[in-house]
C-alpha cells in the first residue's frame, strides 16, 4: 500500500474517531439531561448516576483511542516488516 494511500486513511480513520467521539458525547450529554429532568418529575433514579455513567463512558472512549493507537502503530510495524512478496496466495 502506498504511503499516500496509509495517510489517506489513517485522517479517515481519526475524522471517523473524532465524530464517534462527538456523538458519544452529545449521547452522554442528552442522557444525563434527560435523568435530571426525570429525577426532578420523580421518574426515575438521580441525576449522579448519569454522572457516573458519563465518567466511565469517557474513561471507555479514552481506552479504546489508546486501543486504536496502538493498533495504528502495530500496523505500522508490520507493514514495514513486510517483504513486498505477498502473501504466497494463488488465485486463479
Amino acid at each position: 500500500m502506498s504511503d499516500e494511500r496509509v495517510d489517506e486513511l489513517e485522517g479517515r480513520v481519526k475524522e471517523l474517531e473524532a465524530t464517534v467521539r462527538g456523538l458519544t458525547e452529545e449521547l452522554v450529554d442528552t442522557t444525563e439531561r434527560v435523568r435530571e429532568l426525570e429525577e426532578e418529575l420523580g421518574l426515575n433514579e438521580p441525576a449522579e448516576r448519569a454522572r457516573d455513567e458519563r465518567r466511565d463512558a469517557e474513561a471507555e472512549q479514552a481506552a479504546a483511542a489508546a486501543e486504536t493507537t496502538e493498533a495504528e502503530a502495530d500496523a505500522e510495524d508490520d507493514q514495514d516488516e513486510e517483504s513486498g512478496l505477498g502473501d504466497d496466495i494463488i488465485v486463479a
